[in-house]
């Protein structure tokens, strides 16, 4: 090898050795710079989200009159409650024959979300007089506490004696006189009881999120279902 290739060999090395150094400068440049675009989008983030609250806000406090007014003309249709709630397919599976007989005293149900909406929201379940509970309204309330962690705490149902549905056997009928088979014995009513995941209690969530903003919809199915022409 001849000394003015060595030579040209060095300059090129030390080219490269320099091109990788303004690289990595420009690049640590380029990752600074990221960060302060990033800062910027997730400050526009945060006060799209107060906005968004805001307006939630708003908007939730005008519909609270049309709630009302819907309830009234709820009150005037019996048992719309329990048949909504039978016809909905997640709550049905939930309940056995005699969830079904005490929910047919069930008179009203509300939904409020808390003014902030962030922190939670309560469903309040109103009675007529039973022969299963004392209770005139049974309620689940859910929000976060003070370390920002999600917590339920409902009413403590009080039972007639006998009457205690969470206690029943595991083994109920249901209209078809067949049996449905529990492992363990269950109820709808054990959902006031169940505090053990409240960021994901599904029932909750099922009756503010899809049952309660048009619960007329599932009061209609068996009726629309049972208007709909037979297909020759």
């Amino acid at each position: 090898m001849s000394a003015s290739s060595v030579k040209v060999n060095r300059k090129e090395n030390s080219n490269h050795d320099g091109a990788e150094e303004t690289s990595e400068k420009e690049q640590q440049e380029a990752i600074e710079h990221i960060d302060e675009v990033q800062n910027e989008i997730d400050r526009l983030n945060e006060q799209a989200s107060e906005e968004i609250l805001k307006v939630e806000q708003k908007y939730n406090k005008l519909r609270q009159p049309f709630f009302q007014k819907r309830s009234e003309l709820i009150a005037k249709i019996p048992n719309f409650w329990v048949t909504t709630f039978v016809n909905h397919p997640q709550v049905s599976a939930l309940l056995g024959e005699e969830d079904e007989e005490a929910l047919h005293y069930l008179s009203r149900v509300e939904v409020t979300e808390f003014e902030d909406i962030k922190s939670g929201y309560r469903i309040d379940f109103y009675f007529d007089e039973n022969p299963y509970f004392e209770n005139k309204a049974l309620s689940k309330e859910f929000n976060v506490n003070e370390s920002g962690d999600p917590v339920s705490k409902s009413t403590e149902i009080k039972w007639k004696a006998g009457k205690d549905l969470t206690k029943r056997s595991g083994q109920t009928p249901n209209k078809a006189g067949k049996k449905r088979q529990h492992e363990e014995p269950e109820s709808f009513f054990t959902w006031f009881t169940d505090h053990s995941d409240a960021g994901a209690d599904e029932l909750g969530e099922v009756i503010k999120d899809d049952i309660w903003p048009n619960p007329l919809q599932y009061y209609l199915v068996g009726s629309l279902s049972a208007a709909a022409p037979e297909k020759l």
